[in-house]
């Protein structure tokens, strides 16, 4: 049976995830910060769902709760990190960034570490994290948000790098989202808006598959290119 820890699990794409999951033949342990939402998840499929109440940005944070929360499941084979955090932020301001960077930074290299230095001892697994297309280039409006997600590209880029080179079997899968139906889709004129349905549904089958990189929508892709390949000039100026 298989072990699936889904961190940030209590809402949006990671709530998605763990009801697609709960129709497999696995235990999903799921992990956030709302209590009652947990409670709540773990009363609706008490044989599938484990829960656990932890805050990734919180500055006490440690690998310790997340080891037993694992012996709890019997182990783990794949972890999922969906959780994250971001504002727009036209004013530069430092109380507004802060929380980004505790959440997209310092706890999401804490946990992913956790993960690759678990499955290593135990003789591999699948990490897999939510990124963003916006990780590609820096934005004005939310200058944290999107160098965060350029930190977690490269940061599994770097994951998956090291796995090859020691032949550890790791499996890194980098999940770059578009604009989603969540509380972290913000700002006006947003496009090619995904359902949280259809998104969980192309993660999912991701995943399955061991991707290295997936666009959600797949059509992402296509604006993914564009980002790459345009001039900083004409990038400042039009976009």
């Amino acid at each position: 049976m298989e072990k699936i820890i889904i961190i940030g699990g209590t809402s949006g794409i990671g709530r998605e995830l763990a009801r697609l999951y709960s129709h497999t033949d696995a235990i999903i342990g799921i992990i956030g910060r709302d209590k009652e939402k947990l409670d709540e998840i773990h009363r609706s499929n008490p044989e599938k769902y484990r829960c656990m109440s932890l805050d990734i940005s919180a500055s006490d944070l440690s690998c310790d709760s997340l080891d037993r929360f694992a012996d709890e499941l019997g182990g783990v084979d794949t972890v999922i990190v969906t959780a994250g955090t971001g504002e727009l932020n036209e004013n530069l301001d430092f109380q507004l960034e802060k929380p980004t960077i505790s959440t997209n930074v310092t706890g999401w290299t804490l946990v992913v570490d956790w993960a690759f230095n678990k499955f290593k001892k135990s003789g591999g697994g699948h990490i897999v994290a939510v990124t963003s297309v916006a990780g590609l280039r820096g934005d004005g409006t939310a200058p944290a948000y999107n160098a965060s997600k350029a930190y977690q590209i490269n940061y599994l880029e770097g994951l998956h790098k090291k796995a090859t080179k020691q032949k550890l079997p790791i499996f890194i899968t980098d999940i770059r989202p578009g604009f989603i139906n969540t509380r972290m889709a913000k700002g006006e004129g947003l496009f090619w808006v995904a359902s949280v349905e259809k998104a969980g549904s192309q993660i999912f089958n991701a995943i399955r598959k061991k991707k290295n990189i997936a666009y959600i929508t797949k059509r992402w892709s296509l604006v993914a290119y564009i980002l790459r390949t345009i001039p900083t000039r004409l990038y400042c100026k039009i976009l």
